[in-house]
């Protein structure tokens, strides 16, 4: 899990990755359109797509021509959050209070997050 983690907050290090991850936050985008919003040349673009596929941040589907990125579902949360928990004791308890009232909806059938 520290290779991992260690691997998320590289990738989060540079500021082109963070504004990819929000640019992918409303859905898939080809990999021409990330670049469109960008200065950089479509190669170093290319590199940060990279570097957020290996740290588990995003993945890549081929339709046609085309490489289209979205974000892996909760991955950055679960990671960061892990983190944060280890550092954080408030983390901990707000983490604790949520898991208590996420089983308290279950039990009572309702939605979760209601």
């Amino acid at each position: 899990m520290a290779d991992s983690t260690s691997d998320i907050f590289s990738a989060l290090a540079h500021p082109t990755r963070r504004q990819i991850l929000q640019d992918l936050k409303d859905g898939e985008l080809a990999a021409g359109d990330i670049a469109a919003r960008f200065e950089a040349s479509g190669p170093t673009i290319s590199r940060h797509l990279s570097v957020l596929r290996a740290a588990g941040l995003v993945t890549e589907r081929r339709d046609a021509n085309r490489i289209l990125y979205s974000l892996v579902g909760d991955r950055l949360a679960l990671s960061v959050g892990d983190f944060l928990s280890t550092v954080c004791p408030e983390q901990i308890v707000l983490r604790e209070v949520r898991k208590v009232k996420t089983k308290r909806a279950g039990d009572a059938g309702e939605p979760i997050g209601a």
